[in-house]
């Protein structure tokens, strides 16, 4: 007598399926793609359904170290992540086997062959724009597997050691450049000031005199002082002058 009804309610509790919020559930109807679950409870029919669910949340991929040579032959190793999403859920089932492995794998070789665009210089200090560039060819190899590729970083760009102890010597070659280029500048600035001075003093007599009294009288307030006088040009200029008279 209940046979009938225990058997509807197993049947009804077994084609019950939870699909999360975070997942879309991908339904197949006799082997052929019908729909997409949404989240909730859904009725799946055993036997003539299958339902695969698929997670749309954003997934962080890390793409393990890779050898490369540069644009200007220079061996590197470089490592990222990566952050995708799905898009469609149903392209990320039918169109790719795995989507996970897909996306990783897509990802190392567009590195490398990224990496291998561009000279060391660049890749150490446009990392940025790089990364783009990558973002940008996996993004769009990957728009028929239903992915949306949000962001890449490279993480860390690791050299040989005989190249990082010539990068430094760079490094200290040029900080040395720049100190001298300063130096000089200062040695200009300060000898075109003296210049002006020099001309300022020269111009009015007794000024050089009372100058050089004002620099004794500066020195006199530390008695700890030896102040060696030297006489104006002025003064001796006036001595020769009555000489000749």
């Amino acid at each position: 007598m209940y046979g009938p009804i225990i058997f509807l309610v197993a049947l009804i509790l077994i084609s019950l399926k939870q699909v999360n919020q975070y997942q879309r559930g991908v339904v197949f109807t006799m082997g052929r793609f019908s729909k997409i679950k949404e989240p909730g409870w859904r009725v799946v029919l055993p036997i003539f359904q299958k339902m695969m669910k698929v997670d749309i949340r954003t997934k962080a991929v890390d793409v393990p170290d890779q050898q490369a040579i540069t644009k200007d032959n220079i061996p590197v190793k470089v490592n990222a992540v990566i952050y995708y999403k799905v898009a469609d859920a149903a392209k990320a089932v039918i169109e790719v086997e795995n989507f996970y492995y897909a996306v990783s794998q897509l990802a190392q070789t567009t590195m490398r062959n990224v990496v291998g665009e561009v000279e060391l210089d660049e890749l150490l200090s446009q990392r940025d724009r790089v990364s783009e560039r990558i973002r940008q060819i996996v993004d769009v190899a990957t728009d028929n597997w239903g992915i949306k590729v949000e962001n890449v970083e490279l993480k860390d760009v690791s050299l040989p050691e005989e190249m990082e102890r010539t990068i430094a010597k760079q490094a200290e070659a040029e900080r040395e450049k720049r100190a001298v280029i300063i130096k000089a500048q200062g040695e200009v600035a300060a000898a075109e000031n003296m210049a002006k001075a020099a001309e300022l003093l020269s111009a009015s007599s007794g000024a050089m005199h009372l100058r050089t009294l004002q620099s004794i009288n500066d020195l006199s307030s530390d008695q700890s002082n030896t102040v060696v006088f030297a006489l104006p040009v002025e003064v001796l200029r006036a001595f020769e002058n009555m000489a000749k008279k």
